[in-house]
C-alpha cells in the first residue's frame, strides 16, 4: 500500500471509530510522522478496543462466587518416603531434559529508583553484590551442575525494554550460562485509552501502548513460536517465575513430583500468609475450581479463619513460581483471558502539539492476570514452601519487599546452605 493510500484508510478507520481528537492531530502532521501513526492505526483492533472500553462504562456483574478451602501440600511435613518419591519423579524430567523454565521479566525498575529493565537491578548481597538476572542465572547453573544437563531458559521482555535486556545480557556474557540455551521473547501490549475512549498519543506522536499483563504470556510463548521450539525438543513440564524474587527456585523437582503424583496439568508453590491481612493474593476453590483471590476481594471473616491446626484456610500466598505441562500451556494459549482494568496516570501530546503532564489517573490500563488461566482446569497441585527459602521480593525502594529486606533474606538463606 503507498503512502498516499496507507493515510486514506487510517483516517477512514479512525473517522469509523469515533477518534476524531487523533483524526486532526494526524490530519496536521508532517509526512513522515503521519506515515508512521497511520501504520500504527492499520495495526490497531479497533474491535477488541471497543469491546474493553465498552466493559470499563459497564457496572461490573457481581458474580456470586462460592469460596472454599484449597488442600496443598506442606513441603517440609513430607514422609522421607514421599519425599523421595517425588523428587525421583522430578529428577527423571530434569535429567531427560524434558525441562525448561521461563522467566517473566518485561517491567522496569522505576518503582525501584532504577532506570532499566528490573532484571538489571543490582541488589547488595554478600559476598559481593548481584544483578536480580545474575541469581537467576545461578540458580539455573547450579541445577545445570547437579543434573549433568543444560536448562533451556526462556526470558519474556517487552517492546520497552527487549534491546536493553539483550544486550545487557551480551555485555555480561550471559553470566556464564549457554548462549544458545538462553532464548527472549517479547510479550504483547494494548494502547492506553483516555477515560472518554480516545486513544492516546505520546510526546513523539505515537500511539501510547502498555504491556498486556503478565497473563498474556501464554499468547506471547505460541506467537513467538517457544510452545512449537518445547515440543519439538521434547518438554514436557515448564516453570514459569517472575524476575523480582531473589530466593525463587526455578528447579524443585519435589513440585514436579508432586504434580505427577497426583495427576495434575498444573501446579504452584505458596507460602504460608504471615497474618490474616497481608496483602497478598491467596488460592483457594472458587465455585468449584482453581483460583487466585485477591486480598481486597476475600472477605474479612473468611481472611481470619482458621483450622483445627490453628493454619488459616486461606493462607496460601500466591508467589508467581508456576508449573504446567506444554499441553496445558498450549490449551491455555487458545483462550482469551480476561483483562482487567487500572485506572492510570499517563501523560500525553494534546491536539495542539503541548505535552502535558498529569498529576491525576485519566487513561484505562487493560491486564491479564497470569493466575486466571487457573480456573480452566478441575484442579491443581499445591505445594507450600518456606518464605525464607522461597520468597524474597524486590518490588519496593524501601520498607516490605524492598532490596533491603531481600538481601537479608538472601544472605540468610546462602549462610545455611
Amino acid at each position: 500500500m503507498n503512502v498516499e493510500n496507507l493515510i486514506i484508510e487510517a483516517e477512514k478507520l479512525l473517522e469509523e471509530n469515533l477518534q476524531d481528537s487523533v483524526l486532526r492531530v494526524l490530519k496536521k502532521l508532517p509526512e513522515d510522522k503521519k506515515e508512521k501513526l497511520a501504520q500504527e492505526i492499520l495495526d490497531l483492533d479497533f474491535e477488541q478496543l471497543k469491546r474493553l472500553y465498552k466493559e470499563t462504562q459497564e457496572t461490573p456483574e457481581i458474580l456470586e462466587k462460592k469460596l472454599d478451602h484449597m488442600n496443598y501440600v506442606d513441603k517440609y511435613k513430607l514422609s522421607p518416603e514421599k519425599t523421595n518419591q517425588y523428587t525421583q519423579l522430578g529428577e527423571d524430567i530434569i535429567k531427560n531434559g524434558n525441562y525448561a523454565v521461563v522467566t517473566m521479566a518485561g517491567g522496569q525498575g522505576t518503582r525501584l529508583g532504577h532506570k532499566g529493565p528490573k532484571g538489571t537491578f543490582k541488589i547488595d548481597v554478600e559476598p559481593e553484590p548481584k544483578y536480580l538476572f545474575q541469581i537467576l542465572a545461578e540458580n539455573l547453573e547450579e541445577a545445570n551442575k547437579k543434573y549433568g544437563i543444560v536448562i533451556p531458559w526462556y526470558i519474556m521482555t517487552s517492546t520497552e525494554n527487549d534491546k536493553e535486556t539483550e544486550e545487557f545480557f551480551k555485555k555480561h556474557n550471559y553470566f556464564g550460562y549457554p548462549q544458545n540455551s538462553v532464548k527472549f521473547f517479547t510479550q504483547g501490549n494494548l494502547p492506553l485509552l483516555f477515560t472518554n475512549g480516545s486513544l492516546v498519543l505520546d510526546k513523539d506522536y505515537n500511539i501510547k501502548i502498555a504491556a498486556d499483563g503478565n497473563g498474556c504470556i501464554y499468547k506471547s510463548m505460541k506467537k513467538a513460536g517457544i510452545l512449537d521450539e518445547m515440543k519439538k525438543n521434547n518438554i514436557k513440564w515448564v516453570f514459569i517465575g517472575a524476575v523480582d524474587n531473589a530466593l525463587l527456585n526455578m528447579v524443585d523437582p519435589i513440585l514436579i513430583g508432586l504434580a505427577i503424583d497426583e495427576k495434575h496439568e498444573i501446579a504452584s508453590k505458596s507460602i504460608p500468609k504471615n497474618s490474616p491481612k497481608e496483602r497478598v493474593g491467596v488460592f483457594c476453590k472458587a465455585n468449584g475450581v482453581p483460583s487466585v483471590i485477591e486480598y481486597s476481594e476475600l472477605p474479612e471473616e473468611m481472611a481470619e479463619m482458621r483450622d483445627e491446626d490453628g493454619e488459616l484456610l486461606y493462607g496460601e500466598a500466591h508467589i508467581m513460581c508456576n508449573l504446567y505441562t506444554l499441553e496445558a500451556l498450549e490449551k491455555i494459549a487458545e483462550i482469551d483471558l480476561p483483562y482487567h482494568v487500572a485506572n492510570k496516570k499517563t501523560d500525553y501530546m494534546n491536539e495542539d502539539g503541548e505535552y502535558i503532564e498529569v498529576t491525576e489517573p485519566n487513561a484505562y490500563k487493560f491486564e491479564a492476570f497470569i493466575f486466571d488461566a487457573f480456573n480452566y482446569f478441575d484442579d491443581m497441585s499445591i505445594l507450600r514452601g518456606r518464605r525464607e527459602e522461597d520468597f524474597a521480593p524486590v518490588k519496593n525502594k524501601e520498607g516490605n519487599d524492598s532490596p533491603e529486606t531481600a538481601r537479608k533474606l538472601y544472605n540468610d538463606y546462602h549462610s545455611k546452605k
